[in-house]
C-alpha cells in the first residue's frame, strides 16, 4: 500500500484511485437503483485489476459514500464527470470508461439511464467512437449468455 491518501490528491482534488471509483458508483447509482450484483463487481474490480494494486481497499467504502454525498447535489452528475476528468491522466481515460461499461453490462440490462451517462463520460473524456466501440463490444461478449 502506498502512503499517499487515495481520495486527494495534494492539491485537493480526487486521486486516480477514487476518480475510478466515482465512475464505477456513479454507474451503478445513476439509475437510481444500486444492485447487489453492481457492488460485488466493484468490489471485485478493486480487488483484481492491476490499476488498483496499490489501492486500500478499506477506502472503497469511504470513497463510494464521499461519491452518493456529490452525486446528491444538483449539479452532481456533472460535478462527478469534473472531478473524474481533471483527475485521470488521459491514459487511464480508456480505463475509466471500460470500468463504467462493465458495471452498466453486469446485471445485463442497460438502462436509458446508464446509456445517458456512458454518453456523458465518453464526451467528457473525448474518447473517440472506435474505442468506445471497442470497449462496449468486449463488455457485451464477456457477459453473453445462452
Amino acid at each position: 500500500m502506498n502512503d499517499a491518501p487515495t481520495i486527494e490528491k495534494p492539491s485537493g482534488g480526487l486521486g486516480h484511485h477514487a476518480a475510478l471509483v466515482y465512475v464505477m458508483v456513479t454507474m451503478a447509482a445513476v439509475d437510481r437503483n444500486m444492485t447487489d450484483v453492481e457492488i460485488a463487481r466493484i468490489g471485485a474490480i478493486v480487488s483484481h485489476l492491476p490499476v488498483f494494486r496499490d489501492f486500500d481497499p478499506e477506502e472503497l467504502v469511504p470513497i463510494a459514500e464521499a461519491c452518493g454525498e456529490v452525486l446528491s447535489d444538483e449539479d452532481g452528475l456533472d460535478r462527478v464527470l469534473d472531478q473524474v476528468a481533471s483527475a485521470l491522466p488521459d491514459r487511464l481515460y480508456e480505463t475509466a470508461y471500460a470500468l463504467a461499461v462493465e458495471i452498466a453490462a453486469v446485471d445485463l440490462d442497460v438502462k436509458q439511464e446508464e446509456l445517458r451517462f456512458l454518453q456523458m463520460l465518453r464526451d467528457r473524456l473525448g474518447l473517440d467512437k472506435l474505442t468506445v466501440a471497442a470497449i462496449e463490444r468486449g463488455a457485451r461478449a464477456r457477459h453473453q449468455v445462452l
